[in-house]
């Protein structure tokens, strides 16, 4: 499930010469504190979106504020920093539009980014307060339809915005990606959630329906709209309804996104064949959409790059590439593509299935048996360094299946009741393996599970006056700690492990050590 709450107010062209200066806010927070799961792809809707706003929304660079894993305070201050430049801009005579998105966890009334919180019924005041003239906000989160209990606010796409001078149009409009009691949804072949990808997808060209090159509101959220419940239908947390409230006076056709504003992008000719077009980019992600009907030419304004297009028919797939040029608009050859099974599907082949992932580390600990005699004369206190792999929800969510490898050694002098001296080098070699659950909270992730190790622990004579002994041995035992989410690569582990092996020399002993240990991770 995803608690991911953009509010984005995206900004309104006029569709006469009229035009807007507008200004947006984009944030994204994969964290909400306490009692919630971190999110994968909120930060990334917050990229992409701030990307389409300032190619093709019309909003300066100077005037797009991007905040990722920001709190409540820093999300208030770059507000009113906006709100400043739009007064500013309005002494000058301007027309002023502001947008904000925000991308992350939602509940109990408010926006949860990280541990800080800024409530649903604070935002909306502070919208309706905004010296703009047209504020809309898009909200993509768990429960997020809350904020539309309002005046106006409807669970369908059935809307229209009339047609005019867009320098009549005063007022709010809120989206959200779920109506008050559903969760949204995030997708691992999508790389985001279900409603910010199609209306990313929609404002690119796919809501383009009258096909005069610009997407409007009304064509934006009708399409997000069906998407998001087609997609969500069938999954485990149900369909997810977006909803809408509006409070606009006077007349204005919204329009979010001009695709014709840059001469890059790409056009699906009248001549291709009619059907549902995808374009994955080179990390297998599914950017956008294109459903084109017989004889209809298209427009979708990617980014310049390398996209793979997919064509699905009801045997087989039709699959090419295509290259984006900077600064021309390119056109797809349809005809050049070639016959595939669905098993070359390239969006099912990269989906990044997050019920088994890896993630590589290395490690540095201690390492220390209980009993006192042992430490001084048998086994000693060492420090140890390593290496780890752990593969996550493998077996089910949350699980932990980790391997791993680690080396030590001191100096120490042989002493004896009959004997002193000799000097040797004291050395372990410890592997292992460790299945371990976690219950994430936040950043924070405690787990507690077992492990098995090998142990193989030398000692090596600096004089050769006595041979150089080896004791290897299986040990079980038990693990457990937490890891700290750094970034969204990052992750450090704190961690202790108590172990237990038995040990016989001229009787049985059973004997048990404990490691301290701090694990510093990287995960795709």
């Amino acid at each position: 499930m995803r608690a991911s709450l953009p509010a984005l107010v995206l900004a309104s062209t006029a569709a006469h010469a009229d035009t807007l200066h507008r200004f947006a806010l984009i944030a994204g927070n994969d964290t909400g504190g306490a009692d919630t799961r971190p999110l994968s792809y909120a930060r990334d809707d917050a990229r992409k979106m701030h990307d389409l706003l300032t190619r093709l929304g019309g909003v300066s660079p100077a005037d797009a504020k991007l905040l990722l894993d920001d709190d409540a305070k820093d999300f208030l201050l770059a507000l009113s920093d906006l709100e400043q430049r739009a007064r500013a801009a309005q002494a000058r005579g301007e027309r002023t539009a502001l947008f904000v998105y925000y991308s992350g966890h939602a509940k109990d009334g408010a926006l949860r980014l990280g541990d800080s919180r800024l409530a649903f019924d604070a935002l909306k005041r502070r919208l309706a307060d905004a010296p703009v003239d047209i504020r809309i906000a898009i909200l993509d989160s768990c429960r997020s339809g809350a904020l539309t209990r309002t005046k106006g606010a409807r669970k369908a796409p059935a809307f229209d915005v009339e047609s005019g001078a867009a320098r009549d149009a005063r007022g709010v409009v809120i989206l959200t990606s779920s109506a008050a009691d559903e969760d949204s949804q995030e997708s691992d072949a999508l790389g985001g959630s279900y409603f910010s990808h199609h209306l990313a997808s929609g404002l690119l060209g796919d809501a383009d329906r009258s096909g005069d090159g610009r997407v409007t509101l009304f064509e934006a959220y009708s399409h997000a709209y069906a998407r998001t419940v087609a997609d969500t239908a069938d999954s485990s947390a149900g369909p997810q309804h977006p909803t809408f409230s509006y409070d606009l006076a006077g007349n204005g056709d919204l329009v979010l996104t001009d695709l014709r504003a840059s001469a890059e992008g790409l056009v699906v000719p009248g001549n291709a064949p009619a059907g549902s077009y995808y374009f994955v980019d080179p990390a297998g992600l599914v950017v956008a959409e294109l459903d084109k009907a017989v004889d209809a030419e298209r427009r979708v304004a990617l980014a310049p790059g390398t996209y793979r297009v997919k064509r699905r028919l009801n045997d087989r797939l039709r699959i090419g590439e295509v290259e984006v040029a900077r600064g021309r608009t390119t056109i797809l050859q349809e005809p050049r593509f070639k016959d595939a099974p669905f098993s070359d599907d390239p969006v099912k082949g990269a989906m990044r299935d997050r019920g088994a992932w890896w993630a590589f580390g290395l490690t540095g600990g201690f390492q220390s048996f209980f009993d006192a005699q042992t430490r001084q004369s048998l086994f000693l206190s060492v420090p140890l360094f390593g290496a780890e792999a752990e593969l996550h929800d493998y077996f089910r969510r949350d699980w932990v299946w980790g391997f791993d490898a680690a080396v030590g050694g001191t100096n120490s002098v042989l002493t004896l009741s009959t004997l002193e001296g000799p000097a040797y080098r004291y050395s372990v070699v410890n592997v292992g393996t460790s299945l371990t659950a976690e219950w994430p909270v936040g950043r924070v992730a405690p787990f507690v599970g077992v492990r098995v190790a090998y142990l193989i622990m030398g000692r090596k004579f600096d004089d050769g006056a006595f041979p150089d002994q080896r004791f290897a041995m299986v040990s079980p035992g038990l693990a457990t700690g937490a890891r700290f989410q750094l970034t969204r690569h990052l992750n450090l582990t704190a961690r202790t492990r108590l172990q237990y092996l038995q040990y016989t020399v001229d009787a049985q002993r059973s004997l048990g050590f404990w490691e301290l240990a701090a694990l510093l991770t990287y995960q795709p």
